[in-house]
């Protein structure tokens, strides 16, 4: 149903375009989304820069339209105040990015901010982005980028790992590609409306992805063409939305850096896969190797050993984990969701994944793992934690 608030968030979404620090601002001080839509819309001065920010698409609002259009694709528009926000993922990204402990940020401040509102065909981003690495590369991809990216997706997947990517041509689509062959899930991020299949040669690829649960998402409503600052503001909700990024390939100059440098700005793993010497395909990954700037890896054992205790945390950090003083200490945050969902009482696994917001799938993929661990116990079809050894419920579990 298209009610008043909504049509409120797709005018802002229409009139504020991507991100907006005075947006906000605004919506952190707790002031009403229809308030500040109907202050830009007539101007009203306590919105402070947001009136200079709106000067010229204040007018535009074409927001009934903008909700139909969405709902006749299939899609719909998310925002903050619903269940399916990608909150945990968002929070931490741009928590760690206003910290200002990265220069990349500093660079491009005025991007370093969260959505404020996500159109979405498919299915549960929230749900989806819980467990999720980005692949990243060049267009002009080699028979090594596509062999080790496709290496690196078939060892991800039977993990429960979501592949996030572009939806380019190149790395992206065998990501994309591979995943969906193996069985996984993949989120692309688009830098245009959804109406529009940016790549056209991917429109089958990404019907394919909205009817297999995977999703397409973007911040821009529909009707927007993909524009190259689009496509650069785009690379840091791919950075956002995973726990690390990797670029398989990419020459000196690759966009896939910048995906890279959003991963390290917004707090999490940067990653990158050596390639051949003999040609310059991989330079930009061998550089950002050589200066520190990305954790070397060749294979998807390696990208979730880095991981997979927390998913964007320091050294100090994983050696805490690394050597906790009991076994719940040493939960992933995952683990820890499901884990703390069961509570004192058996569940089945739809529960817990009601619950914790995560896949069926990867709720029953933990729950086996930590079966195996002798942390909970199944009974019939419900599962139960076994009592704890040394750590109550209430104690410090290093989850951070």
């Amino acid at each position: 149903m298209i009610t008043d608030r909504l049509k409120a968030w797709a005018y802002l979404s229409r009139v504020v375009e991507g991100p907006s620090a005075h947006l906000q601002a605004l919506l952190k001080q707790g002031r009403d989304p229809e308030a500040i839509a109907h202050a830009v819309k007539h101007r009203e001065p306590w919105i402070g820069d947001l009136l200079r920010e709106t000067l010229s698409r204040y007018e535009w609002d074409v927001a009934q339209q903008d909700l139909e259009q969405i709902l006749a694709l299939g899609g719909r528009l998310i925002t903050p105040e619903d269940r399916e926000w990608p909150a945990t993922e968002l929070d931490h990204a741009f928590g760690f990015a206003a910290s200002g402990m990265s220069d990349h940020v500093r660079t491009y401040q005025d991007d370093a901010v969260p959505p404020h509102a996500l159109w979405v065909r498919g299915g549960d981003l929230r749900s989806l982005t819980a467990q999720a690495v980005a692949l990243v590369g060049t267009r002009a991809v080699s028979q090594y980028g596509r062999e080790v990216t496709a290496l690196i997706v078939d060892n991800l997947v039977p993990h429960q790992w979501t592949i996030i990517s572009g939806g380019a041509l190149g790395v992206d689509t065998v990501a994309h590609t591979t995943a969906l062959r193996a069985g996984g899930s993949t989120v692309v991020v688009a830098a245009c409306g959804l109406d529009r299949s940016y790549p056209a040669h991917n429109r089958a690829l990404f019907e394919e992805i909205v009817s297999r649960s995977g999703a397409i998402v973007t911040e821009y409503p529909p009707g927007t063409p993909p524009q190259r600052h689009r496509f650069l503001t785009r690379n840091r909700l791919v950075a956002a939305l995973s726990q690390g990024t990797v670029v398989t390939e990419a020459a000196w100059r690759s966009g896939a850096l910048n995906t890279l440098s959003w991963c390290a700005g917004l707090g999490r793993v940067a990653m990158a896969v050596p390639g051949p010497v003999t040609t310059a395909g991989s330079l930009g990954c061998h550089e950002r190797i050589r200066n520190g700037h990305a954790q070397m890896v060749c294979s998807g054992d390696e990208i979730r050993s880095l991981l997979g205790a927390i998913g964007g945390m320091d050294a100090q950090e994983q050696y805490e984990l690394n050597f906790a003083a009991n076994p719940i200490q040493g939960l992933s945050r995952n683990e820890l969701r499901v884990y703390d969902a069961l509570g004192r009482h058996p569940r089945e696994a739809a529960e817990v994944a009601t619950e914790t917001g995560l896949t069926l799938a990867l709720v029953i993929h933990l729950l086996v793992d930590l079966n195996s661990r002798g942390l909970v116990a199944r009974e019939g079809v419900r599962w139960v934690r076994i009592a704890e050894q040394g750590a109550g419920a209430g104690g410090d579990t290093g989850g951070g």
